[in-house]
């Protein structure tokens, strides 16, 4: 884990962890990241490059790297959210119940 922006930013473990899942999310733009935690696209980048294995970290960059949807100037007007849509069923933090 590199310490470097954990001790810049004063971040704690499940901060961590919620930068790398912001990270990975396709709806969530690096503004969001950094309005949260400060950390700017660039800080990002070098951030995951550090706390994520080699293979994941490349994976992860070509994921991002074609995204609009990370970047808030590139999105589309019609874009005004940045929750997955297979997240409507869930309801007072419980997931709705599939009836077969």
């Amino acid at each position: 884990m590199s310490t470097n922006y954990i001790k810049k930013y004063n971040l704690r473990p499940h901060q961590v962890d919620r930068i790398i899942g912001m990270a990975w999310e396709d709806r969530t733009p690096f503004d969001a990241i950094e309005t949260q935690f400060g950390l700017s696209e660039d800080e990002v980048i070098d951030f995951m490059r550090r706390n994520l294995k080699r293979k994941s970290w490349e994976r992860w960059r070509k994921r991002v790297s074609g995204r609009n949807t990370k970047h808030r100037m590139k999105r589309s007007e019609e874009v005004n959210r940045f929750v997955s849509p297979a997240q409507n069923p869930i309801t007072n933090n419980r997931i709705a119940k599939k009836k077969y």
